[in-house]
């Protein structure tokens, strides 16, 4: 299946606009991504006729929120191809799945266990183990680089009988690497430890199948894949699941309160308490039906075209740096590169002034950005109603960026 862009561009009205009198570039999709026609329409549509709450009515409107709050649950296991619904937890996104997921670690870590991640990991899948560890006495083990990309040999040479969980992002959102995950995952459960897949910037640009990946946990972002803010899945197997104790008590999750004591309702409500964000549900639902029909596999292919384009072109550029792999059958839709002298948020003010929205900063991977020997970057990301066109602006407006500094130094 083929992909159009340009009639893609066409569900996306804020892309319609002038910037800084020049039409907009928008490439910062990493960040966050534009929604489409259809997702606002399933937000105003759920506001405007079903607005209730899920689970705890009988009445015509609860029971139709209700419907399509599982509806999207249903959509998101199928997405992801999980076994069930009962592995399918909603979150405020990737942050909170990893979050939940770190909890579960403190049940389990013991003074002298390990817990390996690599450099390249976003705050979220790094804050968390930290404070795993330091509660339990376990150690943080990171993975380092190599060719800008994750040194599989060191990861074997750290992985040892004593690391309990091993987490990584299946694509660093600096880099733009592709991590084996699957082949990560063979080697985790080798040893005895649990696999945990930050998909934050993964599951909008392939295909995910958790089961192929054989992960025990799996996390994404909605509105990293045209869905709302405040919105996101953490997957994990059912059996994983049940060992887990909630991390949020209150309405929703339980199923008996005693004065002393509660139960707690099965999967997947058991994590989920107080009234969900049912709006946000309801429009991943539709983000998700938007993205099926265009067909994941077709997205991976044209933002790999799209990068096969643009990052010989940024290469060429005399001064930029690329950061991350420098073949492009092996980076994914995320290019981070410095241009010499100049700071990148002035970089990033620059293309503005252009039309061109790009990231500058450091990604919220410091210890990446550090292992670089850099400060900051700036980033260009790319998404399915970007073009041939988008990618040409934003090589003119560097280019011109360039030329206007260097004239003034």
């Amino acid at each position: 299946m083929s992909l159009d862009a340009k009639k893609i561009r066409q569900d996306f009205t804020i892309l319609d606009q002038i910037v800084n009198d020049e039409p907009l570039v928008y490439l910062d999709n990493a960040a966050t991504t534009q929604k489409p026609q259809v997702v606002l329409d399933a937000l105003t549509a759920y506001y405007h006729e079903d607005n209730a709450n899920v689970h705890r009515g009988v009445h015509t409107l609860a029971e139709r929120a209700t419907a399509k709050y599982e509806a999207s649950r249903e959509k998101a296991r199928a997405f992801i191809n999980a076994k069930s619904t009962k592995e399918v937890l909603f979150t405020r996104g990737t942050t909170t799945g990893l979050n939940w997921v770190a909890k579960f670690a403190e049940q389990i870590l013991q003074e002298d266990d390990q817990v390996l991640i690599s450099i390249m990991e976003h705050h979220s899948n790094i804050i968390p183990w930290q404070e795993a560890c330091r509660k339990t006495g376990a150690q943080l083990v990171y993975v380092y680089l190599k060719d800008g990309q994750l040194d599989m040999a060191d990861l074997q040479a750290k992985l040892t009988d004593k690391t309990k969980f091993v987490s990584l992002a299946q694509v660093s959102n600096v880099l733009g690497c592709i991590n084996p995950v699957k082949e990560i995952a063979e080697l985790a459960h080798e040893k005895g430890a649990y696999m945990v897949v930050d998909g934050a910037q993964s599951a909008p640009h392939m295909a995910i199948d958790v089961q192929d990946l054989d992960c025990d946990f799996f996390t994404l972002s909605g509105h990293k894949m045209l869905a709302p803010t405040g919105i996101g899945v953490l997957y994990g197997k059912e059996e994983v699941l049940n060992l887990m104790n909630p991390v949020e008590f209150g309405g929703e999750m339980i199923d008996f309160v005693y004065e002393q004591e509660a139960t707690w309702k099965e999967l997947p409500w058991k994590f989920e308490a107080g009234t969900p964000n049912i709006a946000g549900a309801i429009g991943l639902g539709a983000a998700l039906d938007y993205l099926s029909q265009i067909g994941m596999d077709a997205i991976h292919t044209y933002e790999q075209e799209l990068v096969a384009y643009v990052l010989p072109k940024l290469q060429a550029i005399e001064g930029l740096t690329v950061y991350g792999p420098q073949d492009p059958s092996q980076h994914a839709g995320v290019i981070a590169f410095n241009i010499d002298g100049l700071h990148p948020h002035d970089v990033a003010t620059a293309l503005d002034y252009e039309g061109v929205a790009v990231r500058a900063g450091h990604h919220c991977a410091q210890p990446l950005i550090n292992h670089l020997g850099i400060s900051s970057a700036a980033r260009a990301s790319f998404y399915i109603y970007n073009t041939k066109e988008d990618c040409d602006k934003l090589v003119e407006a560097i280019i011109k960026t360039k030329e206007f500094f260097n004239g003034t130094l």
